[in-house]
């Protein structure tokens, strides 16, 4: 073989050999090239269901393709948490989850899979206080008035929880204010204060956003936010700090991930999308109304909260030995 023939067949070799990474290349410059599907381990109605479709809304609009919310509750929302662990790497399987990714893993003794390891997180969208409400017919104005009206009725009163993270809400509060109060778990906020409308349960921690209604209308009571700091949309309710709890503060949030080895650029631009949509105002507007504070960021930063949080859930979960049931 004469050789320029030698040096064609190499060319072609090469040729052959990167075509490949340069169509992996090109599919990820392109991405999205097909529907998207946004798992939420919640059931409809509530605040990161309600989220989660405002956000998919805005990425359709911007991209083209169908985005489509996916609900699968169940178990505190680790049923989501594992099927999207487990989807393909593509960029088409994501999940919008709350704190519970990090709540979650601290509260139950076997957990399906390892949250830092097994993510990509894309970006926080925002965070929420959680708000203690009652029942109307519960004879309490205040924190103090319901932990006396409590330590009367020792086991006598229930509390609903949607998630892990209200459970864990409760329980931290029953640990500091000394009372019983029995845990009746639900599959979403909206269910848990449904419980709480007929008077199933007496009370609960919960999201603010589908309380507001039934504060409006007086069935329910709100008592306290879990933030340090006043919620803008709950003005008049103070803070669990400012109600006699002075070590009591929970800030939620919400955000986006992907499965583990979901290719850095796809990673990349979902997070300058959702980023981007984050600070759009009339998206930051929905937010707020929905009382949550916008935040967005990079994926990095998601990383650092989940780490640092997961230790510390860890730390509160076993020394007041709560576990999930």
């Amino acid at each position: 073989m004469e050789k320029g023939d030698v040096m064609r067949a190499i060319l072609l070799l090469l040729l052959a050999l990167s075509a490949p990474f340069a169509g992996s290349a090109v599919a990820q410059t392109d991405y999205p090239t097909k529907p998207i599907r946004m798992i939420v381990g919640f059931p409809p109605g509530g605040g990161n269901d309600i989220m989660a479709r405002l956000l998919s809304a805005k990425m359709q609009d911007a991209w083209g393709q169908a985005v489509v919310v996916d609900n699968r509750p169940g178990a505190n929302s680790n049923i989501a948490i594992e099927f999207v662990a487990k989807a393909p790497a593509d960029g088409y399987t994501l999940l919008f989850n709350a704190a519970g990714m990090v709540i979650n893993p601290a509260m139950y003794a076997s957990f399906p899979v390892d949250v830092l390891r097994d993510f990509e997180p894309i970006s926080q969208v925002g965070t929420f206080p959680f708000v203690l409400a009652i029942h109307a017919s519960v004879p309490a104005q205040s924190v103090k008035e319901l932990i006396a009206y409590a330590k009367s009725r020792p086991g006598k009163l229930n509390y609903s929880a949607g998630a892990a993270a209200f459970q864990l809400a409760t329980e931290l509060f029953k640990q500091q204010a000394g009372i019983d109060v029995r845990h009746i778990p639900y599959k979403g906020s909206v269910q848990a204060i449904n419980a709480v409308l007929a008077n199933d349960t007496q009370l609960t921690f919960v999201d603010s956003l589908p309380l507001i209604p039934h504060f409006k209308s007086g069935r329910l009571r709100g008592l306290a936010v879990t933030s340090p700091k006043r919620f803008p949309a709950l003005p008049d309710i103070p803070t669990m700090m400012e109600a006699g709890m002075p070590d009591y503060a929970i800030t939620g949030w919400a955000g986006v991930f992907a499965p583990a080895g979901t290719p850095k650029p796809i990673v990349a631009k979902l997070n300058q999308e959702v980023v981007r949509i984050v600070h759009t105002p009339d998206f930051r507007e929905r937010l707020l109304a929905l009382g949550t504070e916008p935040v967005g960021g990079s994926s990095e930063e998601l990383a650092t909260i989940m780490r640092v949080q997961l230790a510390r859930w860890k730390a509160i979960a076993a020394a007041a030995n709560i576990k999930a049931q």
